[in-house]
């Protein structure tokens, strides 16, 4: 230990940038670690939403545009766009607070960030779906036209 020292010291004089990287990259890491386990929003898979729909009537909300959502979208779905929850324009959603509510989007990325809203406007259970509907449609699952 006592040798390590004065090279980990010489490496990181030498390499500084690298170094601020690396803990850059830790602390990064850290903070989506925290934030993700005090979140009330949960990322779930395929089959966990398929059996929030079957076993308690979740509600899909699909937040891709028209024209995505008339290619195909889940079964039930509404669409909603993402600025409609962000602005509090919610209509008919706000009868949904007390059931699970799913957000999909296309690769389930813009989902998580709608879902945060949601749960801060005081939805009790919301999930975004991980892969989206891409990953929906890759394991073969229904869409509707």
């Amino acid at each position: 230990m006592e040798e390590f020292m004065p090279l980990a010291v010489q490496f990181a004089k030498n390499h500084t940038l690298l170094v601020a990287a690396w803990v850059a990259i830790f602390i990064a890491t850290v903070y989506v670690f925290v934030k993700s386990i005090f979140s009330k929003v949960k990322v779930i898979s395929n089959s966990q939403a398929v059996a929030l729909i079957n076993n308690q009537d979740a509600v899909v909300i699909d937040l891709r545009t028209i024209d995505e959502f008339k290619r195909g979208h889940i079964i039930n779905s509404q669409q909603f766009v993402p600025s409609d929850i962000k602005n509090h324009n919610l209509g008919k959603l706000e009868q949904h607070k007390d059931v699970p509510v799913i957000l999909v989007c296309n690769t389930g990325m813009t989902a998580r960030s709608s879902a945060e809203i949601l749960a801060k406007q005081g939805f009790a259970q919301v999930y975004a779906l991980q892969e989206g509907i891409s990953g929906w449609n890759a394991a073969n699952l229904p869409l509707v036209k």
